[in-house]
């Protein structure tokens, strides 16, 4: 059973500073972050791959946001600095875009 527990979601101010944790990511597979905002569709945001671990970033939080993996807590992280207005969104992981979590929210404000 896999179970993946986003976390890390909140209120910040533009420019500020975030990280988003995703419990149960197995290190195995491909992760990734993905976003929804209301109205919109779901967006890769970024991914990681191993076992080369190559990371993959979407090109408006390049540079701002970066995606790493504990491989001994099995937790997925997503870092995001310079928080822009256009960055809030409900927030989820997924393993293999097969096995989703239930999302964070961020809210930029």
């Amino acid at each position: 059973h896999v179970q993946l527990v986003e976390s890390g979601g909140d209120l910040v101010r533009p420019g500020g500073s975030l990280r988003l944790s995703c419990a149960g990511a197995n290190g195995m597979y491909c992760m990734g972050w993905y976003r929804q905002a209301p109205g919109k569709e779901r967006e890769a945001v970024a991914s990681i791959s191993p076992p080369i671990v190559t990371a993959w970033y979407a090109e408006p939080v390049k540079g701002r946001f970066t995606i790493s993996h504990d491989s001994v807590e099995k937790t997925l992280y997503l870092q995001l600095n310079n928080i822009r207005s256009e960055d809030a969104a409900t927030y989820y992981c997924a393993r293999s875009v097969y096995y989703w979590g239930q999302g964070t929210q961020v809210t930029v404000s």
